[in-house]
């Protein structure tokens, strides 16, 4: 949001998640985003690293520093949540990429989707909006990559009539197996690569900021909590593979994360020359990695005892952990992914017109990702120039995916925002050092391929609670709401369930839209099959147009300025690009730029 001056801070704190812990201080307002530390206690150990913090309990906020193992334990626990999302991607283009049986195609396809992934994660939360947000890959370029891959002059060719043809007939030309999946990903790269020029020019140019001026939170909440719900259909289709299994990860996960959250184990470290017991949170930091192990481990014993059926079409054969053990042996040891590795990406201005929806509704669905992360990782609601600088990144991050030849872009990721909350860590180190495993684990395609044994009802039970955590997070913007008000509950409730009607129809009557013009047909397609743009949509315009105050709009107290407060809160601060803050105080033109802050804002300590 685009705030005044006076605006220095703002509570986005729970009003009935008080400060529970008056024995730390909090360092001035500086503009260098590492001074936001604790006076009293630093992350140099174990033992002093993991006090609670007020602002709803946080053990780290987002420019805290955890010890080196603590970064690697929590960013492969991020690694982890991402890795069902990411991978679903490759599988779910295998077939209409013509690679179904490939499986080394495949494990070249994971390794790079990954490695992608880690690199724009880490120019994300180094020069984008600097959250501890997860970059991966996303379902908004999947539905366009499918209607392009659905035109019959993509259609996967039948390779055994081929190979009937080419015996019988010898001038007949021989098909290269590996140039007949190559040539299609080359078409979806040249439209994502053109596509995502869009996104960056949105962001660069500031026009996401200027819209930010009139989004409050009537517009925010319906497209977070949208984000949550409309993935229910793929949390019921994972977990529905096995209820018993996903309903032991849900409790799994609710042990570690609420009922136990407050149970510390004993550990021992050696500190000052002698050994050292302490109590530290176990449960708390890494709750979601144990439910799914735990969850896990049962799979593969009921496995191995052969407790589980062994036939395709018996229920509960999802749950197995040995399907797909082929694409283990399968997997290469080692394989770097490089810029243009299946050639030269081809371009066409209907695949890059129904490319540019999913790019719309991506660049949609992460400005409401930024005010969640925002929210669970301690920082204040996102400046408009953090939010330019985000969503070009974005862009930057989807012109390399296309580079590179993923197969898709790059987003937020919803989940591994979740988690934030989950684990109350919302450290920036640990994203970066989760993008850095995912970039290093990425070359490692016999260690990816491991990953892919985690039965369907143990990611559906992890989804289960992640999901409904994003949807809980958006409704938690009403809190600033006037909810007595007759014209909020109709913008909020109208809204909501408009994003959740109008994508079921257009799902369900694909064939309605018929305009004439195919690439017009697949934008409008796109956009109302997308459940938090529609959402957003609505809230967003009926917000804007409907009179209203700024105190029944929440809009003032979204924006209230709380000088007085002691809760644990960094500043705008946090937001500040690394290394070039004095650079870009001393040379005055640069703050104009949309992306960058404004000189008032330096002054103050505060981004604006």
């Amino acid at each position: 949001m685009h705030l005044t001056q006076q605006d220095q801070k703002l509570d986005i704190v729970l009003r009935n998640q008080g400060a529970t812990d008056s024995t730390f201080e909090i360092s001035d307002g500086s503009n260098d985003p590492e001074k936001n530390v604790i006076t009293e206690a630093h992350a140099d150990s174990l033992e002093e690293g993991l006090d609670p913090r007020p602002n709803g309990n946080l053990i780290y906020s987002i420019n805290d520093r955890p010890p080196w193992y603590l970064c690697i334990l929590l960013g492969f626990q991020h690694y982890i949540l991402a890795f069902g999302g990411i991978l679903a991607i490759p599988l779910i283009l295998a077939e209409p990429l013509c690679i179904k049986e490939n499986n080394a195609a495949k494990s070249q396809l994971i390794s790079t989707i990954f490695f992608v992934s880690g690199l724009c994660t880490l120019l994300q939360t180094t020069f984008g909006t600097r959250l501890p947000i997860l970059q991966g890959g996303t379902f908004t370029f999947i539905t366009p990559t499918l209607a392009i891959l659905a035109l019959p002059k993509w259609r996967c060719p039948d390779m055994s009539a081929t190979v009937q043809t080419n015996t019988t007939n010898s001038a007949a030309p021989l098909v290269d197996g590996d140039e007949v999946w190559k040539v299609r990903i080359r078409e979806i790269q040249g439209a994502i690569l053109v596509a995502s020029m869009l996104q960056l020019v949105l962001g660069l140019s500031g026009l996401v900021g200027l819209v930010l001026r009139f989004i409050g939170p009537l517009a925010i909440a319906p497209t977070i909590n949208l984000i949550g719900l409309s993935l229910f259909i793929q949390a019921g289709q994972k977990s529905g593979a096995h209820w018993g299994i996903a309903a032991l990860t849900v409790c799994l996960i609710l042990l570690f994360s609420q009922y136990l959250s407050k149970v510390n184990l004993p550990l021992i470290a050696y500190k000052d020359k002698k050994w050292k017991v302490f109590q530290y949170p176990l449960f708390k930091l890494f709750s979601a990695l144990f439910g799914m192990c735990g969850a896990w481990l049962v799979c593969f014993l009921l496995t191995y005892f052969n407790a589980l059926p062994s036939s395709p079409n018996e229920y509960g054969y999802m749950a197995r952990t040995d399907i797909n053990l082929n694409a283990v042996k399968s997997a290469a040891w080692f394989y770097v992914p490089y810029p243009g590795q299946w050639g030269l990406p081809t371009v066409s201005l209907s695949s890059v017109l129904g490319m540019m929806a999913g790019v719309l509704a991506s660049t949609m669905e992460s400005i409401g990702d930024y005010y969640a992360c925002a929210r669970l990782s301690g920082a204040p609601p996102p400046p408009t120039h953090a939010i330019n600088r985000g969503i070009a990144v974005e862009g930057v991050g989807c012109i390399l995916a296309a580079l590179w030849g993923s197969g898709n872009g790059t987003t937020s990721y919803s989940q591994n925002i979740a988690a934030l909350g989950i684990t109350r860590v919302g450290s920036r180190l640990v994203l970066q050092t989760a993008g850095l495993l995912m970039i290093i684990l990425g070359l490692f395609g016999k260690f990816s391929a491991v990953f892919i044994t985690i039965p369907d009802p143990v990611i559906g039970g992890m989804f289960l609670i992640m999901f409904g955590m994003v949807a809980a997070v958006g409704i938690s913007n009403l809190q600033y709401v006037d909810l007595n008000s007759s014209r909020n509950l109709l913008i909020l409730g109208f809204s909501t369930f408009s994003g959740l009607v109008l994508p079921t129809w257009f799902h369900s009557n694909p064939g309605m839209i018929n305009t004439g013009i195919k690439e017009l047909d697949q934008l409008i397609m796109i956009l109302f099959t997308t459940h938090m743009f529609i959402g957003g949509f609505f809230g967003f315009v009926l917000d804007n147009t409907i009179p209203g105050t700024e105190e029944e709009r929440g809009i003032k107290s979204w924006r209230k300025v709380d000088v007085g407060s002691k809760i644990h809160m960094t500043d705008h601060s946090c937001y500040n690009l690394p290394f070039c803050t004095n650079f870009i105080q001393r040379f005055k033109l640069l703050h104009y730029l949309p992306f960058l802050p404004s000189l008032e804002s330096q002054e103050l300590g505060t981004h604006l």
